[in-house]
């Protein structure tokens, strides 16, 4: 197991400052993006490195669902700046940014390939010591605040990919729940449901005692492990929490109980699918965000078309655990119970159906978009989304039930409507 470590409160942000006079900061990157560099959050941090005296230089050309091209414009900055310590502020775009700015910034002569994931990348493993990174994450959503992976869009083959390894995750995340007051709802739903599939997924991962082959030394080991004992605690926990807490926080910015509370499951699911995996509904979301045509989400300030990561690997949950839950159908059964569905006369074989009738329904009540055909995506796209998913072994091979290319267009075919 592998996580960062992390402080929660109400507030805690202003601790910030005191982190870094303690680390011995002398030049320090501040990482965020145009929006959020106006907003609360990026003040309370602004207002404790003024407060102790911290040197810094502010970043905020973060790309929202970050490209290949915008990582390496951070890079540029980090490497001319010659930065001891990182902070990111912001989702998941700004901390997986951050974490490959200090990566390359500390590997300077290492080609960008090296580090991303095979078969697009070379995937090496990160020997390089690289400097402190501080998290403080503004969404409920992707928990990168205690994962080692970064995730981009690789704009060549217009499909997502990233970078995985324990050595790029924070030294510290800040979770602090005042962060979530500002988010608009569409932004609370897709990073509440990039909560719920890092839950489902790594709790259905294939079992780490079934991968193989095993590495031939630790180093070589991969940061997703399969489903685990100790993953599985985070990931149901998680899931007990979305299932109470996302619609309210959903529905209602002022409650401050369901936002907090999910604030903490994005962290819980991080530690679960940090060190399990995510499979499927991951690996089949990196097309869907990758080849976006013209689709603009609601609440999202953006120059450029986007499908929201959550929303991404959202939609195709309800078919993909129909798919998986031929192996372990009882774990599909149990997440099915826990997100309100009524199992005392259910018959184990069924577990799949149930799970993904459970989902539509919960997708249904938060107005969802019905299916791919909603995003702009039509079944002449299929073969397009299938290829696109090919690449992602790195998840795909932790299905617990392994998919040919004819499962996969027929799992796409099965989500281009949902209702």
């Amino acid at each position: 197991m592998a996580i960062s470590n992390i402080r929660y409160g109400e507030g805690v942000t202003k601790e910030i400052g005191m982190d870094l006079q303690n680390l011995g900061a002398r030049r320090v990157c501040l990482m965020t993006d145009k929006n959020l560099s106006q907003l609360p959050p990026v003040n309370a941090v602004l207002n404790s490195l003024a407060k102790y005296g911290i040197n810094f230089q502010m970043y905020d050309n973060v790309r929202v669902e970050p490209t290949d091209q915008s990582f390496l414009d951070a890079v540029k900055f980090a490497k001319k700046g010659e930065f001891d310590v990182y902070v990111a502020v912001g989702g998941g775009s700004v901390i997986d940014t951050c974490k490959a700015a200090n990566l390359y910034a500390s590997s300077p002569t290492s080609d960008f390939l090296d580090y991303v994931n095979a078969p697009i990348g070379k995937g090496k493993p990160v020997t390089v010591p690289l400097k402190p990174l501080i998290a403080v994450p503004t969404t409920a959503g992707t928990g990168s605040e205690t994962t080692g992976v970064a995730i981009f869009d690789f704009k060549q083959l217009k499909v997502k990919t990233g970078i995985a390894s324990r050595a790029i995750k924070p030294t510290l995340g800040i979770i602090d729940p005042l962060h979530t007051l500002s988010m608009p709802e569409r932004i609370v739903a897709n990073s509440g449901f990039d909560v719920l599939c890092h839950a489902l997924e790594s709790y259905t991962a294939l079992p780490y005692n079934m991968r193989s082959p095993c590495p031939s030394n630790p180093i070589n080991r991969p940061a997703y492990q399969g489903s685990n004992p100790i993953s599985d605690v985070w990931a149901l926990h998680a899931l007990r929490i979305v299932a109470k807490y996302l619609k309210r926080a959903i529905r209602n910015p002022e409650d401050r109980e369901a936002r907090a509370n999910m604030h903490l499951a994005s962290a819980f699911a991080g530690i679960g699918f940090g060190n399990a995996g995510v499979h499927l509904c991951h690996g089949m979301s990196y097309p869907i965000s990758g080849l976006v045509k013209t689709y603009k989400p609601k609440d999202y300030n953006v120059d450029h078309s986007l499908v929201p990561h959550g929303l991404s690997v959202v939609l195709t949950s309800p078919a993909v655990f129909t798919f998986t839950a031929q192996i372990h159908p009882e774990r599909h059964l149990e997440a099915a119970e826990i997100l309100g569905a009524d199992i005392r006369t259910a018959r184990i074989k069924d577990a799949g159906f149930i799970l993904a009738d459970t989902l539509r329904k919960f997708l249904f009540d938060l107005n969802v978009d019905d299916g791919l055909a909603a995003i702009g995506y039509s079944i002449t796209d299929i073969p397009a989304l299938v290829k696109g998913t090919l690449p992602q072994e790195r998840v795909t091979k932790l299905s617990p039930r392994p998919q040919t290319e004819e499962d996969l267009s027929a799992l796409f075919e099965a989500s281009m409507k949902l209702y």
